[in-house]
């Protein structure tokens, strides 16, 4: 529940920038004299106004673009962002080790995300999340078993 509760902050937080930053674009454009003559909207009329839609689209889908990048490398059950990165699998020994990916695994053991180093010629390769098990349950079972 973290993790979409960090997505959803991260779309609120996007959306109030941008929404300040239209209307600081809004105030301080005055539009030419023939525009308001003859009643036309700035947009394809004015090139100061759409030369600012422009850059204004390109920020809206970079901040998402960054928003969701970063997303993608976060513990699915804390929120966390996931940390070292280790490369596995090799081209050369591809029966014994399999295709190459980088997997992230989190500080606190909730899970691995398995990122495909490079996509196959059929199309995106799925970046696999696996959930693992209670992996403190199992350090003190052998523990435990020391003991006995």
């Amino acid at each position: 529940m973290r993790y979409w509760g960090i997505l959803g902050a991260k779309l609120v937080g996007a959306t109030l920038l941008l929404y300040g930053l239209w209307v600081l674009m809004a105030a301080t454009y005055t539009p030419p004299a023939h525009l308001i003559v003859f009643n036309h909207p700035p947009f394809m009329h004015d090139l100061w106004w759409t030369g600012m839609m422009l850059l204004f689209n390109l920020a809206i889908q970079g901040l998402l673009f960054v928003i969701i990048w970063d997303q993608r490398y976060r513990c699915r059950t804390c929120g966390r962002r996931l940390r070292m990165p280790v490369q596995t699998g090799r081209y050369a020994q591809m029966l014994l080790y399999g295709r190459p990916k980088l997997e992230y695994i989190c500080t606190y053991g909730h899970g691995t995300l398995k990122v495909p180093e490079l996509h196959s010629f059929g199309g995106k390769e799925p970046i696999n999340w696996k959930q693992n098990e209670d992996m403190w349950q199992e350090l003190y079972s052998f523990d435990k078993q020391e003991k006995k």
